[in-house]
């Protein structure tokens, strides 16, 4: 005869108030992931009901009923493995967000070429229950509550959503445009403007498949624009704040290209420049500002300028 495939167990006053996933995990020695996928399969009991809510809290010496005979599989080939190792800065989380600040180099979700390595694949590792969102109806398997994303070379915040409600509002709210993202970059040439706004659209290049321009068939795309600073050795050059009204991919970088004001160190859009070298384009998601699921509360977040950036500046006078 095999091993019983039933616990029960006794809540201890040590362990409540626990997330259910983390307390499977830490009474049968299962990996977080694994205990997640137990709960989401429908293998744990309180008070004799089901429970597929991963985020539920436990109570003091509350009747906790596991059937392993329901582990799930492990995660189909379309979804992503978590990865421990993966830089990122957690600047905010509760029950219903994560806000990271993204370092330059982390994709932020699995593409071509880029299966692991990536900003879902740690966050994943760290908040497993991210797993259960797509079968929830709430995102996608290789993006598991992702609702924006930043290019790989870009740094600074991304919000992501841990919870069904927060996905659904996160996602209405940037369909609103109501997210408030702004960003710092550093352009080539000197902004004729203190503050100004692109509105062209953005589609697909028909002469190169893997870049996005501003075409007339392309999607409405607006970009608002201001000078913090103007600069004129090593060479000219502004520095900027932008904010986003739509979220096209590439926009900031097509849309300063489109007026000639390419970011510095965007070789695809033409932003390279030989005066003052650099190793990625010099943008910067510096802030977000958002209204929780939960409460409607409005929440600001910020990051500072990472290194690379402030030694660009430093350079510029």
């Amino acid at each position: 005869m095999g091993e019983p495939t039933d616990r029960s167990l006794e809540v201890p006053a040590a362990l409540a108030g626990m997330r259910l996933d983390r307390a499977v995990s830490f009474l049968t020695g299962m990996t977080r992931a694994e205990a997640a996928r137990l709960v989401q399969a429908g293998g744990a009991r309180l008070g004799g009901e089901v429970v597929r809510e991963s985020s539920r809290r436990l109570k003091d010496k509350e009747l906790l009923l596991l059937d392993e005979s329901l582990r799930a599989e492990p995660a189909a080939a379309d979804e992503v493995k978590a990865e421990g190792g993966i830089p990122f800065e957690v600047v905010y989380e509760d029950d219903d967000l994560i806000v990271v600040d993204k370092p330059v180099g982390v994709v932020v979700h699995p593409g071509a070429g880029n299966r692991s390595g990536t900003l879902v694949a740690g966050l994943l590792a760290a908040y497993p229950e991210l797993a259960e969102l797509p079968a929830a109806g709430a995102g996608q398997a290789d993006r598991p509550g992702i609702v924006h994303r930043l290019d790989k070379e870009t740094s600074g915040l991304v919000v992501v959503a841990r919870s069904r409600r927060a996905h659904t509002s996160l996602t209405a709210q940037l369909a609103a445009r109501s997210v408030s993202r702004r960003y710092r970059a550093i352009l080539l040439g000197r902004l004729e403007a203190e503050r100004g706004v692109v509105d062209a659209p953005i589609g697909r290049s028909e002469g190169d498949p893997t870049k996005m321009a501003v075409l007339a068939t392309g999607k409405r795309a607006r970009t608002h624009y201001e000078a913090l600073g103007l600069f004129s050795s090593p060479l000219a050059a502004s520095y900027a704040e932008l904010s986003l009204e739509t979220g096209r991919t590439h926009q900031i970088r097509v849309h300063m290209a489109a007026i000639g004001h390419p970011v510095l160190g965007d070789r695809r859009y033409g932003g390279r420049r030989g005066a003052l070298a650099v190793g990625r384009p010099m943008l910067h998601a510096a802030a977000l500002r958002l209204a929780h699921p939960a409460s409607g509360q409005e929440m600001s977040f910020s990051s500072p300028l990472p290194d690379d950036f402030e030694e660009a500046l430093d350079a510029l006078s």
